[in-house]
């Protein structure tokens, strides 16, 4: 079939599962989905003629002929359960072009209610665009004959009958170059002075056909002079005693908008609602209106309301045949009045109405499937519906046929049967109809898989507030981020999982989760729940979470060192003690900079005579925790000439010593005694091959021998250091051993720390 929507305003057709119905969108009309004309309901004319049938019965036609404008149009006949064994096609004249379009072929079967409701058989209609001339041919197949008091109806939707302004009909293709229509053939012949089809009688009858054959038809409209029926309350609320009720869903309900919403005219169908026998759904049957798909959503109620026309005033089907109607916004309509969480029959699954609820998406699908959005609002509608009745969105289920019947792949049966079907499943299915379109059928699976669960796709994308590395390491709440495939609107929550268990509840329309963690190692998992309540989970993450810095039992310390000793580089250690059961390092900030592995407690550097130099350490374990310590020192030198002395000693003079001299001394038990306050000490001295030893006393004990040769020549040499906790007060005495051969000993001073 050939169906376009045209602009802004334009006209779309729309019914049930293969059914097209002509609408206007009107000039203050709908603002956004779920919107209506706020004018109230709008009775739309319908205009009949008769076709003439051959004398055997097999073909019937209307000859081309001028007609009041209209938009829609369908071909019905006398007895609704009647077959139509054959082809259907029309062409129409666009109004002002004078072009006629090519021959359109109709979808033979409407479908039917199955209580005995309706008055006639039909065709779908096909919106056709503002036209003002027609012309019909039928012909049956294998010599059958074709359902009596054959009829077309056109109909003038709500601007339809309005001259072309811009307008294009749906399915209008020129055949020809000019105004002039192309020769009909002997057997349709066109008289030369066509009749008006809005000279045939409206409620449906004609010259062959007695009207009170058709009088009751709903098909019958009023004159255009006719006031619109006024705006009618929602649907009447069920009750009764033997009123179902409602039973909770195991699934949130979707929103709904009531027949209100799309300006339902309630005095069109004043039958009360029937309920399915037992009350049970067992099936969710998915359709396709096959109309349009380039319709605005703020237009879906009109069509809507369209389709409902169709159906009771030309089919004479009690009420819109679908339970439940979807935009390709995803906005959910109630259909069939009786209350949306009743088990209403509907009349969309001809020998299955009694078992199963219809839910039909606008738009036709066979070749494109659904928009996202529809897809998502039919599954959850179907999931909370099933869920009603406790049947699994993915489940099959055993259905009793009604009557005797066919699928579209051939399958067939008598009544009483019992057929397997999935629980969501197709109109083609259970009937012989195209319904809902290759496109759409082919996506039923994924459909299932939305409505049932679980949430697939999802993957914890990363872990942040951690280090990198295979052992992840955190010092405070750590945030989660993850993705899904599965439509948000699909999804109950999302738990984030400490250890297996839920340490908090994110939206399902949630990507992200900060969860605060105590000390020690976890393992942490996202799990989705679906609507359906199945739950899905990600692989664990390990997470280390430390919040305790690193510590330094013991200050850091400055100790003097051997070494050469210059004026602005005197020699010493920083030594320090960190502690942590993951730590990674120590940092040195200032007066210079350094990095420590975990296992390093020193460093040996220098720091200039007379002046203060503070050492800042940062310690960080691999979590990131840090903390600092300091320790500052001022090295300071006592001149050998300071020192009390005892027995010979000789001056000495050179730029090699510190200060510029020394002091000399070849007899044994020759002493120095210094006297300072500090905690680090050194004792320099210059040395030589011929340089001997002397002994060191500290506070009045002998500490050692320190032997003072070497084979070169070197001044300002540390060549014995005494390092104490704390700084105090303390005395170094060097005696003078007189070795034999080398009993000469220089002393350049001594030098302590602050």
């Amino acid at each position: 079939m050939r169906r376009r929507w045209w602009g802004t305003g334009a006209v779309v057709a729309a019914g049930v599962c293969g059914t097209l119905l002509a609408v206007q969108t009107v000039a203050g009309g709908p603002s956004g989905a779920g919107g209506r004309d706020e004018r109230g309901p709008v009775r739309d004319q319908v205009r009949s003629a008769a076709l003439t049938s051959s004398r055997d019965g097999a073909s019937a036609t209307l000859g081309r002929r001028d007609t009041e404008p209209f938009g829609m149009l369908g071909v019905t006949w006398r007895d609704p359960s009647a077959v139509l064994n054959g082809t259907v096609e029309v062409r129409t004249r666009a109004v002002g072009a004078g072009t006629w379009s090519d021959w359109l072929a109709l979808e033979r079967d409407a479908g039917r209610e199955e209580d005995g409701g309706g008055v006639r058989g039909g065709t779908e209609p096909a919106w056709v665009g503002p036209s003002d001339g027609v012309e019909v041919r039928v012909n049956g197949k294998a010599a059958r004959r074709l359902p009596q008091g054959l009829r077309l109806d056109m109909i003038a939707a709500d601007g339809s009958s309005t001259a072309a302004g811009g307008i294009e009909p749906a399915a209008f293709v020129a055949d020809g170059d000019g105004p002039t229509a192309p020769e009909a053939t002997p057997s349709e012949a066109t008289p030369s002075t066509p009749p008006s089809a809005s000279e045939t009688a409206t409620d449906g009858s004609s010259p062959s056909e007695p009207p009170a054959s058709d009088s009751a038809s709903p098909s019958s409209s009023p004159s255009s002079s006719q006031p619109a029926s006024p705006s009618a309350s929602a649907s009447p609320s069920p009750s009764g005693p033997d009123m179902p009720t409602a039973p909770p869903s195991t699934v949130p309900r979707p929103p709904i908008t009531p027949r209100s919403g799309w300006g339902a005219d309630e005095s069109l169908s004043p039958e009360e609602p029937a309920y399915l026998p037992g009350g049970k759904i067992k099936a969710v049957v998915v359709h396709h209106t096959a109309q349009s798909n380039d319709y605005t959503c703020a237009e879906a109620p009109s069509i809507i309301n369209a389709v409902y026309t169709y159906d009771v005033r030309t089919l004479g089907w009690k009420d819109l045949g679908y339970n439940f109607v979807v935009d390709k916004c995803g906005t959910v309509y109630e259909g069939r009045k009786g209350g949306v969480d009743l088990p209403v029959v509907g009349a969309h699954a001809y020998g299955f109405n009694s078992q199963t609820t219809g839910i039909a998406v606008l738009g036709t699908y066979t070749d494109s499937p659904p928009s996202q959005a529809a897809m998502v609002s039919v599954a959850r509608l179907a999931a909370w519906k099933l869920g009603q009745y406790g049947v699994e969105p993915d489940s099959t289920v055993d259905l009793t046929t009604a009557v005797e019947g066919r699928t579209l792949a051939g399958r067939s049966w008598g009544p009483g049967e019992t057929l397997t079907l999935p629980a969501i499943h197709g109109h083609r299915d259970g009937y012989n109809t195209l319904c809902p379109g290759d496109a759409f059928y082919a996506r039923l699976g994924e459909l299932r898989s939305l409505a049932a669960g679980p949430v697939t796709g999802l993957t914890l994308t990363s872990v942040t507030g951690t280090t990198a590395g295979p052992t992840r390491y955190a010092t405070g709440p750590v945030t989660l981020n993850w993705s899904a495939t599965t439509p948000a609107a699909l999804v109950s929550r999302f738990e984030v999982l400490v250890d297996g268990e839920p340490a908090l509840t994110a939206d399902g329309d949630a990507t992200s989760a900060r969860v605060p963690l105590t000390d020690g190692a976890h393992q942490l998992r996202v799990r989705a729940v679906h609507l359906s309540g199945r739950t899905s989970v990600t692989e664990p993450v390990a997470v280390t979470s430390d919040t305790t810095a690193p510590t330094f039992p013991v200050a850091p310390g400055l100790a003097l060192r051997q070494g050469v000793v210059d004026p602005a580089a005197v020699p010493l250690t920083l030594g320090w003690t960190a502690a942590d059961a993951a730590l990674k390092e120590v940092r040195l900030t200032a007066p210079t900079a350094g990095a420590f592995g975990p296992a390093v407690t020193s460093a040996p550097y220098t720091a200039p005579l007379g002046a203060t130099t503070t050492w800042s350490l940062n310690a960080s374990d691999v979590a990131g925790n840090t903390t600092t310590a300091s320790v500052a020192g001022t090295p300071a030198v006592l001149q050998e000439t300071d020192a009390l002395r005892t027995g010979t000693w000789t001056a000495k003079s050179s730029d090699g010593f510190l200060g510029g001299g020394s002091l000399g001394s070849r007899s044994k038990d020759a002493s120095l005694t210094w006297t300072f306050t500090g905690r680090s000490v050194a004792w320099v001295v210059a040395r030589s091959a011929l340089s001997g030893r002397a002994d060191v006393y500290v506070d009045g004990e002998k500490a050692t021998t320190v032997d003072l040769r070497l084979s070169r020549v070197g001044y300002r040499n540390a060549i014995w250091t005494r390092t104490w906790a704390e700084s105090a007060p303390h005395t170094v005495r060097i005696v003078v051993e007189g070795t034999p051969r080398r009993p000469t000993v220089l002393t350049d001073g001594l030098v302590y720390l602050k």
